[in-house]
């Protein structure tokens, strides 16, 4: 009698997303710090009128993998704009240069 389960085929990876990851966490700002074998992104949601905030999720990755995840969100881009058309980049304020912690290995 045959196994019915889906197995996930060679090569591939069976990734599980759970109810409270799956519901995101929304950011306007992104502090981005490294060093020689890390970089870390702060992902923050700064409110008007709100004189702190807090950061909301912090991811850290190798370089290789900053590499990979610039080029992933350019290609992503570039298909959103030509599906939708053109993201105009809004004038933000500055954020000052000793926002945020800084990096260190």
């Amino acid at each position: 009698m045959a196994d019915n389960k889906k197995q996930p085929k060679q090569g591939q990876i069976n990734i599980e997303l759970d109810e409270q990851v799956a519901q995101g966490t929304y950011s306007n700002l992104a502090i981005i710090n490294h060093s020689v074998s890390e970089f870390v992104i702060d992902f923050v949601n700064i409110m008007p009128g709100t004189p702190k905030s807090k950061v909301k999720s912090r991811i850290i990755l190798t370089p290789q993998h900053a590499k990979r995840l610039v080029k992933a969100l350019s290609e992503n881009v570039k298909r959103f704009e030509n599906a939708h058309g053109a993201i105009k980049d809004y004038e933000q304020p500055q954020v000052p240069i000793n926002f945020g912690p800084t990096g260190q290995a």
